[in-house]
């Protein structure tokens, strides 16, 4: 039994680090834009950001991902899962779509930058941010610049 066992979990081991190095898992580590479109879903939304408007301020992560140490990786394992388990499934929207939570976080870094230009805006609203009007609904192209 202990040798059955032993084969099994070696089998998902094996697998689970063969995926990961096939993935360019360690890439994900990193906060190298191109390591976005690894997966060829992204390969629009760099190719935007590239001609965006903040493209020479800003990489995928500082608009995408929290800024605290802990938080940042939670967001990095958890959007990895999501993605790697629809890429591998092939039952992701095209075009990609972003979560509600992450939209949360990309609201959050957009008043971290611009906050003292945007405060007349939100006026009170930061404390309930559920309540804040979406930097995104007027500014939908600043990250990733128009689309073709």
């Amino acid at each position: 039994m202990t040798r059955v066992l032993a084969v099994v979990l070696g089998v998902f081991v094996g697998m689970g680090l063969y995926t990961f190095t096939y993935g360019q898992g360690f890439s994900y580590l990193s906060s190298d834009p191109r390591a976005c479109v690894n997966c060829h879903i992204m390969q629009d939304e760099y190719d935007s950001w590239q001609k965006g408007t903040h493209h020479a301020a800003a990489r995928c992560v500082d608009c995408h991902l929290p800024h605290s140490f802990i938080p940042k990786y939670i967001a990095k394992a958890d959007e990895g899962w999501r993605h790697s388990k629809a890429f591998t499934l092939q039952n992701f929207h095209e075009p990609i779509q972003i979560t509600p939570h992450d939209s949360q976080i990309l609201q959050n870094n957009c008043v971290r930058c611009h906050g003292d230009f945007v405060h007349a805006i939100l006026g009170d609203a930061t404390d309930r941010p559920e309540d804040a009007v979406r930097c995104v609904h007027c500014h939908h192209g600043a990250g990733h610049g128009v689309r073709e």
